[in-house]
């Protein structure tokens, strides 16, 4: 029964899967027991019940052994108007291993106001009791999110694939590649929208000796669908063209000089899905990624004498937008993530002049965390929160000896001074193996390294909730919606 209800679970399968007389035949020819019989929904139900609780004490016991935890969290709508909220931690545990999993999918009933959200996510904090292990949250850039993490006492982090994804729109728009873009969408409609069209298509494909694949339409909100649609539409151009002739359709298919920029608009938004793939996963580093990331892309955006105007508009409205989203990110700890990964500290993603300021503010939270400022941070602990973190950051050295300040500087130094570590290597490890010779830097690289770039695991996360809560469950309560989210995610994450 055991293993039928994690099947249940880990797969999102409904509950009365268990009245399916093929199911019990199923297992009564596997098992060789003709009089088996399933278990009743309700007993099924309880053993989920229970499995939850086993599993949620298990994650307790992670979060309970970790020194620094972040969060992500964001807002879904269910087929049945119901508005939840889902929150994702993440955090490095004592092997320097990156853990990330679900907390909760909980049903909110006030609007989706900053006071409201902030609340809501303070009351997931002290369910789970992190309240003082919490360092950033992560959401996208919503009006309402940004002011509702104003009022929580942690640091907030853009999502940077919703940024990334955002100035790719604003750079279609006006750029020259509207048109054909628009004269893409009518021919996919043609063929997505009629059986026949489609039909024919695929024989053509057969013909041409092609894959029989389908087209595929972009969709505002679906990120990269621009790109898979325009490499989707130039694989197919021969077996189009073809189809359409035939046809003696309305709809023209595109002439050459619509498949060159078509060309020109796929070798723009490669880099842009390549970055945003990268920024996307929750189990690896990715929050000091991200300025080495848009770094490459501004390069790669830089205008040359062979780009068509087309081309060269776009670029310019890319890097104009992108630079302008990148300055209301939380710049200060991307800066310190990127430091305390081996693979970039040699900062060359900034400017020169800055990378010295990085320094010196590393150098400032040592300080902060040695054991010659435990006084001060008692101090700070009788403030609010957010303003004992400040303490902590900005707290004097005038008591630090000197033969203290030259072993941080030295410390500093024999960090950089190590083999900058290869790209496809793993920082996590590289400190793993390092961490008794970077004792006082190795917490503050915990710190930084364990948060995300991206809100992604919570669109995993409404991805997921989404299978649980269908039409035929529309009237799953919200605590069930909960526990079977929750579950899944749990059992579906790798655990090495």
């Amino acid at each position: 029964m055991n293993a039928l209800v994690v099947w249940i679970a880990k797969n999102c399968n409904p509950v009365n899967i268990v009245d399916d007389d093929r199911l019990r035949e199923i297992i009564r020819t596997a098992s060789g027991d003709t009089s088996y019989n399933l278990p009743s929904r309700g007993t099924i139900m309880s053993k989920i019940h229970t499995l939850y609780e086993d599993e949620r004490a298990r994650r307790m016991n992670m979060i309970e052994q970790a020194t620094q935890i972040t969060l992500t969290g964001d807002h879904w709508t269910s087929v049945n108007n119901d508005n939840y909220l889902g929150v994702t931690a993440h955090f490095i545990d004592k092997e320097w291993k990156l853990q990330s999993f679900a907390l909760t999918v909980s049903k909110t009933e006030e609007r989706n106001y900053a006071e409201a959200c902030a609340d809501y996510f303070l009351n997931v904090t002290k369910e789970w009791k992190i309240e003082e292990k919490l360092t950033t949250l992560g959401t996208d850039s919503a009006r309402n999110m940004v002011a509702a993490a104003r009022l929580l006492p942690f640091e907030h982090l853009p999502c940077t694939a919703h940024i990334l994804q955002r100035t790719v729109t604003v750079s279609i728009h006006g750029s020259g590649f509207e048109s054909v873009l628009a004269k893409c969408h009518k021919i996919v409609g043609h063929f997505k929208h009629s059986p026949s069209n489609s039909q024919e298509l695929k024989e053509q494909q057969v013909a041409c000796e092609q894959k029989q694949e389908s087209l595929i339409q972009d969709v505002t909100t679906r990120w990269n669908s621009t790109l898979e649609m325009v490499k989707r539409i130039q694989q197919n151009k021969s077996p189009m063209t073809t189809t359409l002739t035939q046809q003696k359709s309305s709809v023209a298919m595109l002439t050459a000089q619509e498949l060159t920029k078509l060309q020109k608009l796929e070798e723009l938004l490669e880099p842009c899905k390549y970055v945003t793939e990268l920024l996307g996963g929750e189990q690896y580093v990715s929050c000091s990624v991200v300025l080495p990331a848009l770094c490459h892309l501004f390069k790669i955006m830089e205008s040359t004498e062979d780009d068509p105007v087309y081309v060269v508009k776009f670029k310019n409205d890319f890097t104009t937008d992108l630079a302008k989203r990148k300055d209301s990110t939380n710049l200060t700890w991307l800066k310190f993530a990127t430091a305390f990964d081996p693979r970039f500290k040699d900062l060359k993603c900034l400017p020169k002049d800055e990378r010295n300021e990085v320094w010196t503010s590393v150098s400032n939270q040592v300080m902060a965390t040695s054991p010659g400022k435990q006084q001060s941070n008692e101090t700070a602990e009788q403030q609010s929160p957010k303003k004992r973190r400040m303490s902590v950051l900005l707290v004097t050295s005038d008591s630090e000896t000197d033969e203290d300040e030259e072993s941080i500087e030295q410390c500093l130094n024999r960090y950089k001074a190590e083999p900058k570590m290869d790209m496809e290597g793993c920082p996590l490890q590289w400190w793993a193996k390092r961490e008794a010779t970077h004792a006082r830097l190795a917490p503050i690289a915990c710190k930084y390294l364990s948060t995300l770039a991206t809100t992604v695991p919570c669109e995993r996360l409404f991805s997921l909730s989404g299978h649980i809560v269908q039409k035929k469950r529309a009237t799953l309560s919200p605590d069930n919606v909960n526990r079977l989210v929750c579950l899944s995610n749990w059992l579906n994450v790798k655990e090495d």
